[in-house]
């Protein structure tokens, strides 16, 4: 899938990755929903993301969280509340200690409590992407806080791409328990 470039798009791209995870989460067995994932089959697998979720569940809260993290990005910058993306102590080279801290803030979380709070979370950023105009998301320099980037970027990135993330890995855990 082509990484969207306008609203239509993002909104495309994004209701149609988060309703092919919802589905695909939805057609397996409950025991490989919450079956510990194996990652050990197959090619190395050397990004971080592959030891840190030990689970259907933090994925879900990871797509959660980087809602979260959108959410209030914006929330606060529209408010004149100057704020970084990636919030303090944190940065782009230190974004990993981040995920990591999500997955501990969620330790006692279910896998169907993370599944509502994503759906939820997921409907507020559509929401919020829909505020927008397609100039205000795709132009750079649409708003100062944004930086060298377009707000839309970010979307994708919360969404769209994700989502798309999320469906190959949850894919490759699937594989591993035939």
């Amino acid at each position: 899938m082509a990484r969207p470039q306008t609203k239509s798009d993002l909104i495309n791209a994004s209701e149609e990755s988060y309703t092919k995870l919802i589905d695909l989460i939805q057609s397996m067995d409950h025991s490989v929903q919450i079956m510990p994932f194996d990652f050990s089959k197959g090619p190395e697998r050397k990004e971080a993301h592959w030891q840190r979720d030990k689970n259907l569940k933090d994925v879900i809260i990871h797509l959660y969280e980087w809602h979260q993290l959108l959410l209030e990005w914006v929330e606060s910058n529209q408010k004149g509340i100057q704020r970084t993306f990636i919030p303090e102590p944190y940065n782009w080279k230190t974004y990993g200690e981040m995920n990591r801290t999500f997955v501990r803030k969620h330790e006692n979380t279910s896998l169907e409590e993370s599944l509502k709070l994503f759906e939820g979370s997921h409907h507020k950023v559509m929401n919020l992407i829909e505020e927008f105009s397609n100039d205000e998301l795709f132009s750079k320099g649409a708003f100062k806080w944004v930086g060298g980037s377009t707000l839309g970027s970010y979307c994708v990135s919360a969404t769209s791409s994700h989502y798309e993330w999320a469906l190959k890995k949850i894919k490759v855990h699937i594989k591993n328990q035939r």
